[in-house]
């Protein structure tokens, strides 16, 4: 009979090389385990390399494929990739809906220096559960040189994937409406770089100018305006071109210092992550098994007091349990 590997035999291994040890801290992370923290304290020392890039769209415009055919490519020069596919949720199991993952792996599944992991959204309004950033760090101290994070495509609520992207590529295809989402400030201002795929199809020309005009108005003074490059994604056209913008402008950002921002920005958003889940884990216990807390809604429910009133005398009660359960330790 096997014996359960721990969380430090896990990362040891994955540290070493192995996709089975990857892929299990992985499955740990999403599933918020208790070891989680132990894994991450293990983690966080050898990540810090990985360039992290995002791509965001409405759904249908060939965000996928554009990632495969961009992972293909920096596969065959030799660079390590990790793609996390973020799909919806499913309403009952909380998991991730595979269509994006099937689809890749059937042109990069054999690649031994691309890895793939769908992560569902969980409700996310943004498209990236908080397991999202503790993948990527997991996926950067595996050794992966890129790291790409395909959004949901829900619009304009995407735009939590620029607090964890160094760079983030916004693609749209002609005949959808992108017309309209194109003069959308929100959609503008989250891309460095934009892509139009599809570009042979009826229209794209078109679009491709009222792109122009709308990057060109969305940039403010001082700013870098982003870059539109065209691609035929299924054909591999425009690929190349992409990566090139891509390279450009991680130079410029690290130039400018912009990258070196974002990451800090990154890591305060980590910490304040970490520190809401510690707290949310004392909250759920405390009004679970506080008899201050059931008395405070009895009294708004029988007494017909006031809510907020309640609510701060319950969150004096609960900072003294919660100092009560740091001492404990």
């Amino acid at each position: 009979m096997k014996t359960k590997q721990s969380s430090a035999d896990l990362v040891r291994d994955m540290l070493n090389g192995s996709v089975r040890a990857t892929a299990r801290l992985i499955t740990l992370v999403e599933a918020n385990d208790s070891s989680v923290p132990e894994i991450m304290k293990q983690v966080y020392p050898h990540s810090g390399k990985a360039y992290v890039i995002g791509f965001t769209g409405a759904p249908g415009a060939g965000k996928s494929t554009v990632v495969g055919k961009l992972a293909r490519l920096l596969d065959q020069s030799g660079k390590k990739v990790a793609i996390i596919a973020i799909d919806p949720s499913s309403p009952f199991t909380g998991g991730a809906l595979l269509g994006d993952r099937i689809r890749m792996m059937e042109d990069l599944g054999t690649k031994q220096n691309v890895f793939i992991r769908s992560l569902g959204s969980r409700g996310e309004m943004g498209g990236l559960s908080e397991a999202t950033y503790r993948v990527a760090n997991v996926l950067d101290a595996f050794g992966k040189d890129y790291i790409f994070v395909e959004t949901v495509g829900a619009g304009q609520a995407e735009i939590e994937v620029t607090k964890l992207a160094d760079s983030v590529v916004v693609v749209l295809s002609p005949g959808m409406g992108d017309e309209i989402q194109a003069m959308k400030a929100g959609t503008m201002e989250i891309g460095d770089i934009v892509v139009l795929n599809k570009a042979d199809q009826a229209g794209a020309d078109m679009l491709a100018s009222s792109l122009k005009v709308a990057l060109h108005w969305a940039t403010k003074n001082g700013e870098r305006e982003p870059v539109l490059v065209k691609t035929i994604a299924v054909q591999q056209k425009g690929i190349e071109e992409l990566w090139k913008e891509l390279e450009v402008y991680r130079d410029y950002s690290i130039e400018n210092g912009q990258l070196k921002q974002r990451r800090e920005k990154r890591i305060r958003i980590e910490i304040c992550k970490i520190m809401e889940d510690k707290i949310m884990r004392y909250l759920d216990k405390f009004t679970s098994d506080s008899k201050e807390f059931d008395q405070g809604i009895k009294e708004v429910s029988i007494d017909n007091k006031n809510p907020s009133q309640q609510a701060e005398v319950l969150l004096e009660t609960f900072l003294s349990y919660l100092k009560q359960q740091e001492n404990l330790k």
